[in-house]
């Protein structure tokens, strides 16, 4: 290979999108240390665990190098075969889940081989992004001449026989964090997708009317008798109370945000250096991960990680704009809103601002699973300019 096409491939990378994700990755890890280390309840070793963070960031970066070079024709053809795959992988959920993650938490969504644990619904994200926006190129490339609110009620139909399979199988493991970010998933996939905005602005309030009606019932006695009558759990509840009130059972439900908001208040403009920890936040390797930064370097600390966020949602959208393939586009756009969702959401529910739901922090919070479908996720952003030269139009 000459010189010519070395440059020429190296400028089809996207340097601007590995960096912010490469350095979440170092954050993620020291953190996770960090979260260990200054744990009264962890009496394993801090080293180990994010040895482990580290391997499974390896074998994400394994999966980014490899899924940068599948052809969006390919692309296309397994989408189906991955969907598929992955609907009966989470519905053996039902019947072989780990038993001691649902006492410990209620859900049952993780599956265990010895030692080794796995998340089927994190995966899954994948190939209903790659689904939706599969379903929604063939109905478009089909449609586009004689487009009309009779066709686009065709396809929103279409777009709800994907999610709702998955969101049926998400209700019965109990995971309603997940199941909200399979949600945003689909709406982001929604608005883009082309439908009349004579539809899209009627649903947009519908969803604003059933969210206001929902907190009115959770306020009320009355109101949560239904919601107990239709499905919710206690702690959904404790919850949605300890965001309320985070202060109101400091020795119990509300202990984890509580001590969250203290240790991210202790941590003042910039924070009490490295492996300093006064507060102790139960789980703070997951779900509550972004209170070490901001312990440990205060507000300069927190702003900088979303920063790197702001960066990386910024060079995606760029790749999402830049693409000439209106398949890739809706994968960029469902990938987009999920990494998004779950960084809004995380760091909203840390400071206070946003109940827990017990979603990670995408490339920082532990968990193999989830920073695999993320590196995948990113992996596909990156074959978009990778492939742009060769990626036609499918």
């Amino acid at each position: 290979m000459n010189k010519k096409n070395i440059f020429r491939n190296d400028n089809r990378i996207d340097y601007g999108v590995i960096l912010p994700v490469f350095l979440l990755c170092l954050i993620g890890i020291t953190s996770l240390y960090v979260a260990y280390d200054q744990s009264p309840m962890f009496t394993g070793s801090p080293l180990r665990e994010s040895i482990k963070q580290a391997v499974w960031c390896g074998v994400g970066m394994i999966a980014v190098a490899i899924i940068m070079q599948v052809n969006v024709k390919w692309l296309w053809k397994l989408t189906p075969i991955l969907y598929l795959i992955g609907l009966a992988v989470m519905g053996l959920l039902i019947q072989f889940y780990d038993r001691a993650t649902f006492e410990l938490t209620g859900s049952r969504n993780w599956f265990r081989f010895g030692v080794f644990s796995f998340q089927p619904a994190e995966l899954m994200k994948i190939a209903v992004i790659l689904m939706l926006a599969y379903v929604v190129t063939k109905h478009n490339s089909k449609h586009r001449k004689n487009k009309s609110l009779k066709t686009d009620g065709l396809l929103i139909a279409k777009m709800l026989a994907v999610i709702l399979p998955v969101i049926i199988l998400i209700m019965i493991q109990d995971d309603f964090g997940t199941m909200l970010v399979f949600l945003a998933i689909w709406g982001g996939v929604f608005l883009m997708s082309g439908i009349s905005w004579k539809i899209i602005i009627p649903t947009i309030a519908a969803v604003v009317l059933i969210g206001s009606g929902t907190i009115f019932l959770v306020l009320s006695d009355t109101g949560r008798e239904f919601l107990y009558s239709i499905g919710f759990s206690n702690y959904q509840f404790a919850r949605i109370d300890s965001w309320i009130d985070p202060f109101h059972d400091v020795q119990g439900n509300s202990a984890q945000v509580a001590n969250a908001l203290m240790a991210i208040g202790s941590g003042g403009m910039t924070g009490k250096g490295f492996n300093v920890s006064d507060i102790y936040i139960p789980v703070r390797e997951s779900d509550m991960i972004f209170t070490v930064p901001a312990e440990n370097f205060g507000f300069v600390g927190g702003s900088f990680i979303i920063l790197l966020y702001f960066v990386l949602i910024y060079r995606m959208l760029r790749v999402c704009f830049d693409t000439n393939n209106e398949f890739y586009a809706y994968i960029a756009t469902g990938i987009i809103m999920m990494i998004l969702f779950h960084v809004f959401e995380n760091i909203g529910a840390n400071i206070g601002l946003l109940p827990l739901t017990g979603i990670p922090l995408p490339f920082i919070s532990q968990g193999g699973s989830a920073l695999l479908s993320n590196m995948m996720g990113i992996g596909l952003i990156l074959s978009m300019r990778y492939q742009m030269e060769k990626g036609a139009a499918v």
